[in-house]
């Protein structure tokens, strides 16, 4: 069996799927992609590309980054990450700069400076 780079195990989606909008038990429509849409945004955050670069087996980019915004300002991430940080293993609440990425101007290389004429 192969994984993906950036997937979820099925040990995980199966920890989350049920904290989700659109799961079984939520008021309105099932949603069918959330794994999916998790896995993008998963995928952005890992890789450090912005929401245009995310490639298209995850569908249109700016509904994917539209509805990371719902889900951010209706609290469903951080409903979920207390779910995940009160895991003994804590694999989830990890983050470090081996998955962080930083912009390529702050890796600290000499600044140029100007000289001032006066």
């Amino acid at each position: 069996m192969t994984m993906r780079r950036y997937a979820l195990r099925d040990e995980q989606w199966n920890r989350i799927k049920d904290l989700l909008p659109g799961s079984e038990g939520w008021v309105g429509g099932t949603a069918k992609d959330n794994r999916t849409f998790v896995e993008a945004v998963i995928y952005r955050y890992r890789a450090g590309i912005p929401w245009r670069d995310l490639p298209g087996r995850f569908g249109c980019w700016k509904n994917t980054h539209r509805r990371h915004q719902r889900w951010s300002e209706s609290g469903v991430w951080k409903r979920v990450f207390d779910v995940l940080a009160t895991d003994v293993d804590n694999e989830y609440a990890m983050i470090d700069g081996t998955i962080v990425r930083a912009h390529q101007h702050s890796a600290g290389a000499q600044k140029k400076r100007v000289p001032r004429h006066r």
